[in-house]
């Protein structure tokens, strides 16, 4: 055979291989690009959140002398961020169907309080078949030893204690009261703040497990293909997240490529967060324009919301302009 046949051949063969590589390549791309889009919505959902979770209305729910952890987490509000948040980044904003649609992606919303936490879940009604997300009623970080003493922990040294050789409750800071008990666990300041620690993980990891078995059971009934799993989360990240207030938030089984986007991502309720940036369209005009929450001008004009943005930068790359918030509406 000449050269030019085998030349021939060779492109015959090789040129499938260089397409379908050049399509995985593609693929990869776009899988990248969903997941890195996914990833931002949810940790800037999460942040605006946890941000609400102290904005109260009336001084003596705001942190005390007492403890300067205590506060009353509004978990209601920081729902309500959340799903907006949510809603406007994945463009189901205006779409209630596809609020429910996303929903059902969310196994679970965690809101550790000060002493204790709430869950927020699917439940199912098993007279009517049908499922609705609520709030569980709010579960204590509570630990029982072999003894029989019971410990009510929070996000500090404060406790309340039932000391079963004496059969009373008492109350107050752990290296207070611990003279006036016969708790082994009070006497000891490092071994109480790893216990504390462990027992608040544990108890919010095992409700966690059980909430996301339910969640299965509900996804499998509406026909969705997909196992959404209690992934491990490091215990660095525990450690950083339960020094205060704050909101844990599961995304799973959004379709990406060949496999599913799973991830989770914490918020802390005292972190110091500027306001969200949000990316807005003039209803009269259509241009796209940025601006963070306190703005006034924006506020006057009722611009439409379409996403919302971590920081300036994120916006202007998306093609919005800033918005000059000194003006005034006519």
């Amino acid at each position: 055979m000449k050269i030019t046949d085998w030349a021939v051949i060779f492109v015959i063969i090789i040129a499938p291989v260089v397409w379908l590589g050049g399509l995985r390549a593609e693929n990869l791309w776009e899988v990248n690009r969903l997941e890195t889009r996914y990833t931002s919505a949810l940790r800037t959902a999460v942040h605006d959140a946890a941000a609400s979770l102290n904005r109260n209305e009336l001084q003596q729910f705001e942190s005390g002398y007492g403890s300067s952890k205590w506060m009353r987490a509004d978990k209601e509000q920081a729902l309500a961020a959340l799903l907006r948040s949510l809603s406007l980044n994945f463009g189901v904003a205006d779409d209630l169907t596809g609020q429910q649609i996303l929903l059902g992606y969310i196994p679970a919303i965690v809101v550790m309080d000060y002493d204790g936490y709430f869950l927020y879940t699917a439940d199912l009604d098993l007279s009517s078949d049908t499922w609705t997300y609520r709030w569980q009623d709010k579960q204590p970080y509570t630990y029982l030893d072999a003894s029989g003493n019971s410990i009510a922990f929070t996000l500090d040294r404060q406790v309340t204690a039932y000391d079963a050789a004496t059969n009373r409750w008492v109350s107050g800071l752990q290296n207070e009261i611990k003279s006036e008990v016969s708790i082994p666990l009070l006497q000891n300041e490092a071994l109480f703040d790893a216990v504390r620690r462990a027992t608040i993980v544990r108890r919010i990891e095992e409700d966690l497990a059980q909430a996301i078995r339910l969640h299965n059971q509900i996804a499998a009934k509406l026909g969705v293909d997909y196992t959404f799993t209690l992934p491990v989360i490091p215990q660095e990240e525990w450690n950083n997240t339960l020094d205060d207030v704050g909101m844990l938030v599961f995304l799973q089984g959004i379709p990406v490529g060949d496999h599913y986007y799973n991830n989770y991502a914490f918020g802390g309720g005292r972190l110091d967060l500027a306001p969200a940036v949000i990316g807005a369209v003039d209803p009269n005009t259509g241009i796209k324009y940025y601006f963070r929450e306190s703005c006034d001008r924006a506020n006057a004009y009722s611009y439409r919301e379409e996403e919302i943005f971590p920081n300036e930068r994120a916006a202007a790359e998306k093609g919005y302009f800033p918005l000059d918030c000194r003006e005034s509406a006519p």
